[in-house]
This record gives C-alpha cells, structure tokens and sequence, in this order.
C-alpha cells in the first residue's frame, strides 16, 4: 500500500514532528509499504493539497493537534472524511465524544460502565454540587489530554480549593472545568486493539511508590513532561502483577468502554481499582500514544505482539474497517 503517516509540526517554518512518525514508518516499510511521512503546523490548505498530492491507500492518522488548537484532531479526521480518505482511528464525531469527558462519562452510564461521579463547571455555569460529590475530588480541563492543566493542587479537599482550580482552569487553560470524585487505589492502563473483535493487552500500572510522602498519586504535567522534576522521577509504568481474576475484570471493563466510546482500531483505557476492588473508568484515549516505549506498545509486548506487528495490525484494522464499515 502507499501509506502517508500524518503528524504535526510543533511550530510554523519548523521541521522538527514528533519521533513515532518515523518509529511508525519505519514499522510499515518493514512489510514493504510504500510510506511518506507528512506533518503539518496548522495549514489546512497545506493539508489538503499534500494529501491529494500524494494520494494514499492509508492515511496512519497520529494528528494530536492542528496549528494552535490542542483539539484540533476532531478538524483533522474532518479532512480526512470530506476528502473520502481511509484512515486509522475514528471520524470527528467518535473523536468529538471521546474528547468531552462529561459527554464521555453520559455514555459510560447509558451503557452501565463505572465512573466517578462528576460535575461540569462552565464559564457561564455553576451547577450546585452540594451534597453530591464527596471529598477529596479531583479538577481538571473537561477537553484537554496528556495531563495538559493537572497540577499537584488539582486534588483539592476544599470548597475554596476547588474554586481556585476551576477559576485556573478557566482563566489559563481556556477550558471548562470537570470536577469529579477522587478515586483512591491502584492506577491501571489497559491497551485494547480491534474494531468487530477488540482484544484487551496485558494491563499496565502505574507505580507511584517512588513520589515524595504527601504527594498526590495522580499523573499529572509535571509527572509526563518535566523531566527534573519529583514526580517524573517519582512515577514509573509497569506490566502489571495482579491476580489473573482481577486482569479479567480490569480488561472487560476497558473492552466495555472502548465499545460504548465507538474507539476504532486501537485505544487505551485509563482505570482505578479501589481496595474494595472496585473498577471505573478514569479516561478513555482513542488512537492512544504508539511510541516505541509507550505503555499501549509495552502491553503488545508483553502479549508477544512486536511493534512492527503492531502497527501493521492496526494498518488493518483500518482498512478492513473501510472496506466493510458498520
């Protein structure tokens, strides 16, 4: 197949993308395709033209943002559809529910998947939480992902805590605030690949033991992005070492969401298990990280599935998808 990988530059004029364009390429050249990596800043004219231009049978679709717009992937797999491209991953409307977490958790209900209980505070929008939401709870963006506007202080134990995250979230971020229930226990990220049949990877967790006493176990900016920091030294992911009964639960809960949240051909799902051994859904991240050393790779991994198997996998998946659409 002639396959075009679309990423995104960081900014305009530069050159620089993101290295699992080429870890991508490189894993589809491997069973002979013909391949060319394509990024763009925020140029839909550019876009456009280089996709005609180029013409491919596949588009592997890893545009996490478009120009200056952090959501701009919902506009991306727009193109993608008007231009009667196939590709990898869902259309804007799928990407559209995945990313507003509260539009997220009304179809995690109607399906009777768990999740933490929650309230959205818009701009405009105060709803009164009083007496339905149970402390500690966590603030953060309602669109964002990769930890974008999730701080240490966003576990807040306080009316006035939360208020001042919501206020930061409004003001710096730009976005609306989602304010849900903290969910003590083990954090665990389950890889799931598949359309028709999904099957759920080994589960990943996420090992907080190395953070300084006090502070929070949550995975935030700090912890993903800033390298000299307590927290990314503090936190590590790894398979996880549970037993068999609860992988099973864990997985079923992942391959439950990721149906309910129409993910196509490959996503992870972001879980909390309580002492009580208790599930629920934290996040559900469609077309998720494909780094070499990412966790959704290192689960393939540990279920003897090589990265080159796995980006060919999900190459088929989605053209499978287009070629028998449901």
């Amino acid at each position: 197949m002639r396959i075009t990988v679309l990423t995104y530059l960081e900014k305009k004029g530069d050159t620089a993308y993101d290295p699992v364009a080429d870890q991508v390429a490189n894993a589809l050249r491997a069973e002979k395709h013909t391949v060319k990596v394509f990024a763009v800043h925020g140029d839909i004219v550019a876009l456009v033209e280089g996709l005609r231009e180029q013409r491919p049978t596949l588009v592997f679709n890893l545009m996490e943002a478009f120009g200056g717009n952090l959501c701009g992937e919902i506009g991306v797999a727009g193109a993608l559809q008007l231009l009667s491209l196939r590709h990898t991953g869902g259309g804007p409307g799928e990407f559209y529910l995945q990313q507003d977490k509260a539009l997220t958790k009304e179809l995690l209900a109607f399906h009777g998947v768990p999740f933490p209980n929650y309230a959205v505070f818009r701009k405009d929008h105060y709803p009164d939480t009083s007496g339905r939401l149970r402390m500690p709870l966590i603030v953060k963006p309602l669109r964002m992902d990769a930890s974008i506007g999730i701080e240490s202080n966003s576990l807040v134990r306080s009316a006035t805590q939360m208020m001042k995250r919501i206020v930061a979230i409004h003001e710096k971020v730009k976005d609306a605030a989602l304010v849900e229930e903290y969910i003590e226990g083990r954090e665990f990220y389950v890889g799931v690949l598949g359309n028709r049949k999904p099957i759920a990877l080994p589960p990943i967790e996420m090992d907080f033991s190395g953070l300084p006493a006090g502070m929070p176990r949550v995975l935030g900016r700090r912890a993903k992005w800033v390298k000299s920091s307590p927290e990314y030294k503090g936190t590590r992911s790894k398979i996880a070492e549970i037993p068999n009964e609860t992988k099973l639960q864990l997985q079923r809960v992942a391959i439950d969401a990721y149906r309910a949240l129409r993910v196509r051909d490959y996503g992870r799902i972001d879980l909390r298990l309580t002492p009580a051994g208790e599930v629920y859904v934290i996040e559900v991240n469609a077309s998720c990280y494909l780094e070499k050393s990412s966790e959704f790779a290192t689960a393939a991994q540990a279920a003897g599935i090589r990265y080159v198997n796995l980006v060919n996998a999900i190459a088929k998946l989605a053209l499978a998808r287009f070629r028998r659409p449901y």
